[in-house]
C-alpha cells in the first residue's frame, strides 16, 4: 500500500516490500512503452506499462520529480495529458508515461 511522504507518495517494491519514492523512467520492453523501476535496498527491477486508455475524467496520479499530484484528466493530446488539481485548484500538461489511472 502507498503512503505519503512529504510531497511524494511512496510505493513499495514488489520483492521487499519497503516503500521509497520512485520516480520511474520510460523506456521500451517487448515493443511496449513501460516506466522502469528498481529497489535501492535489495536491486529488483520492474516496470508497468505506460497507460494506454486514460479517459477524460478519469482519475489519476502523476509522479513528478517534485511532487505527487492527484488530479482528474481535462484533455489529451498525443503523449500528453492536462490534469486539473481538485476543485480546479491547479491545470498542468504532463507526459502520458508518469499518469497512473485510479
Amino acid at each position: 500500500m502507498s503512503r505519503s511522504v512529504g510531497r511524494h507518495t511512496a510505493d513499495p517494491c514488489p520483492r521487499c516490500r519497503v516503500e521509497a519514492v520512485r520516480l520511474g523512467r520510460p523506456t521500451t520492453v517487448g515493443g511496449r512503452e513501460v516506466v522502469a523501476y528498481s529497489c535501492e535496498r535489495c536491486a529488483h527491477e520492474w516496470n508497468r506499462p505506460v497507460e494506454d486508455d486514460v479517459e477524460i475524467d478519469d482519475t489519476i496520479r502523476v509522479d513528478l520529480p517534485e511532487a505527487t499530484l492527484y488530479g482528474s484528466v481535462q484533455q489529451r493530446e498525443g503523449d500528453r495529458v492536462q490534469v486539473r488539481g481538485p476543485a480546479g485548484a491547479w491545470l498542468l500538461w504532463v507526459e502520458r508515461w508518469r499518469v497512473i489511472v485510479y
